[in-house]
């Protein structure tokens, strides 16, 4: 048995929390704060702005630049002005030349109604007239400190979706998300065509590219040329017997000139598709799956790819939804919901019949707010020195995070063996006497400030098994030290061959168990459960798989209260049988740590 001591990091700031992150000042609404880095060395921000809400009158594109990786930035510099129609939407390409574009949705008609569903339109007509009218750009040649005082339309090939809109396309619904790119020697700009607005706003959608053959080298604007993809009448939608909703696209290319795609839905699961010609035709869309091939599960919310200049891949995502997003009566709208905490996967490239695929990893907790009710959504990426940065917004306060690179790092290669930092207890059968449990870390205490409030630590427990057919049946102990009035944790199993995690700290009581059937009996299994008082989340990690709820749940993880104070119960930790090793750590592991501790030999 080894006994380690404690170490309490009083690490109340949690540089996963989003509040920890550098704020991007905007006008009261803010989104979609996407970056290019200026040849000058600068960061050149786009924002969609305005003093209300979101869709509200003053809605408008500017940009800022930051010379200190987005701690600091620029006074704005409007694209579009606050009291012209509403500019929307923003996404930037640099060229060659250093030369910018920002490309916008653009309301030049002045459209103030449009026909609109009923009854999530009372009377017919949707007034919020954002996402529709003109795709229009400028362009920059001093890096951002000005935009061309002329703005120019791209044209658009009507689709199906278009001409099936209440007026046959010659009125367009669409907006934009994400990043533009170039591959192959040509400019492409992503696109999401809609069909009409009701309930949950958008009611169908599917998605497009806008590529252009000479915009990196024609210097005349009016001269720029552009085809809209796919080729035919229908662009990127859901898998056969989908839902209506495909939208928001990601893309980015591969290795191989291959390009990647993927895009939110209402079906619980986001989609994804190769195309091996340039964009002009797609695989048949699929669900996103893991590498081991298990379904990923996503609501209606941005989740995007990121190629990483080592070759690599991030996917951003939100880890819940599955069939009760799906088979919920209002899906359109309740799939807005729960984007918090975000999550990462790491991507690497294989080999395939058709070409490169990406194989997806675990996922990691990457960002989070206090308040389970925040949503973040509409992410960049940047890198810079061999560090990287990630942009967010909540929709009124945007902000910059350097993400840690060993989280990244741990996505792409989890390694193997068990990690030796914070551990504080590893022992292994026979447990012929209860081991000697150290003292665990406290996860709130008083606060020294004037009004004595608490200060929340932020710590973690980590419980790291092997077990060996352990029985199914409910009520068996793995791990406890509760004393008799019930303080401390216990793991132990429940009805419908999970395990059930108690903590408890004789005033809150908090429990969350893994997903029904995690026990085989007779199997030889490794389980980790992580408490984690970061984001408040308790979740399990079995055979180096991150459980999600499956279709047993929405969730794979719970949330417990901020008040719970500690799990210190007994000094003796209470293994039951079944249990060949136990390693117990003052911290929250990583997904890459516990997958390489169940690596080891």
């Amino acid at each position: 048995m080894l006994w380690l001591p404690v170490l309490l990091t009083l690490a109340a700031q949690d540089p996963r929390n989003i509040t920890a992150g550098s704020l991007i000042p905007d006008e009261g609404y803010s989104d979609q704060p996407y970056i290019v880095k200026a040849d000058d060395g600068a960061w050149v921000v786009v924002i969609t702005t305005g003093p209300g809400r979101e869709g509200a009158g003053g809605q408008h594109v500017v940009t800022r630049r930051s010379l200190d990786r987005g701690k600091t930035w620029s006074q704005p510099v409007d694209v579009e002005p606050s009291d012209g129609p509403e500019a929307s939407y923003a996404v930037m390409l640099k060229v060659p030349s250093g030369r910018l574009y920002v490309f916008y949705n653009h309301n030049t008609d002045n459209v103030r109604q449009v026909i609109a569903d009923k009854p999530a339109f009372k009377d017919g007509f949707c007034r919020r007239v954002d996402s529709l009218g003109h795709f229009v750009f400028k362009y920059s040649d001093d890096h951002g400190r000005s935009w061309s005082a002329r703005r120019y339309d791209i044209p658009m090939r009507d689709f199906e979706i278009d001409r099936r809109n209440p007026y046959q396309g010659k009125l367009k619904f669409f907006w934009n998300v994400g990043r533009a790119f170039i591959h192959r020697n040509a400019g492409y700009v992503p696109l999401h065509k809609v069909g009409g607005f009701g309930e949950g706003f958008f009611t169908s959608s599917e998605g497009a590219l806008l590529r252009s053959l000479n915009i990196l080298t024609e210097r005349d604007p009016d001269k720029i040329a552009w085809q809209t993809l796919p080729e035919g009448e229908t662009g990127l939608r859901t898998p056969p017997g989908g839902g209506p909703v495909a939208e928001e696209q990601s893309f980015t290319p591969l290795s191989d000139g291959s390009l990647f795609v993927v895009y939110r839905t209402i079906d619980g699961h986001s989609v994804y598709s190769y195309s091996r010609d340039d964009g002009r035709t797609w695989d048949a869309p699929r669900y996103m799956t893991f590498a081991d091939g298990r379904l990923m599960k996503h609501p209606r919310a941005a989740n995007f790819v990121w190629r990483c200049n080592n070759g690599n891949y991030l996917y951003w995502f939100h880890n819940h939804g599955g069939r009760f997003i799906r088979e919920h009566p209002r899906r359109r709208s309740i799939a807005y919901e729960d984007r918090n905490p975000v999550w990462l996967s790491g991507g690497v490239e294989a080999d395939s019949p058709a070409g490169k695929i990406i194989r997806w990893s675990e996922p990691e907790i990457a960002l989070y707010d206090d308040d389970p009710f925040i949503r973040m959504s509409y992410p960049d990426l940047v890198e810079e020195d061999g560090r990287y940065y990630l942009t967010e917004t909540q929709k009124d306060l945007a902000r910059t995070h350097e993400i840690a690179r060993p989280l990244l790092e741990g996505l792409w290669n989890p390694g193997r063996g068990a990690t030796r930092e914070g551990l504080v207890l590893e022992a292994a059968a026979p447990f012929t006497s209860p081991p000697a449990l150290p003292p665990l870390p406290v996860f709130v205490k008083r606060g020294t400030g004037g009004d004595y409030g608490h200060e929340d630590l932020r710590a973690g427990v980590s419980f790291d098994l092997i077990v060996q057919g352990v029985a199914a049946e409910p009520g068996r102990i793995l791990l406890s030290n509760r004393t008799p009035e019930g303080r401390g944790f216990v793991l132990h199993t429940v009805p419908g061959g999970a395990l059930e995690l108690i903590v408890n700290d004789g005033r809150t009581e908090n429990r969350w168990s893994s997903d029904p059937g995690t026990l085989r009996p007779g199997s030889r299994q490794h389980i980790t459960a992580i408490v984690d008082g970061g984001p408040k989340i308790i979740r399990f990690i079995v055979d180096g798989r991150v459980q999600d709820g499956g279709e047993a749940r929405q969730f794979g993880w719970g949330r417990f209260s901020p008040a719970l104070r500690d799990v210190e119960g007994s000094r003796e930790l209470k293994v039951g049988p079944g249990v060949d090793h136990v390693r117990i750590y003052n911290r929250a592991l990583r997904t890459a740590e516990a997958i390489a501790a169940f690596r080891a030999p």
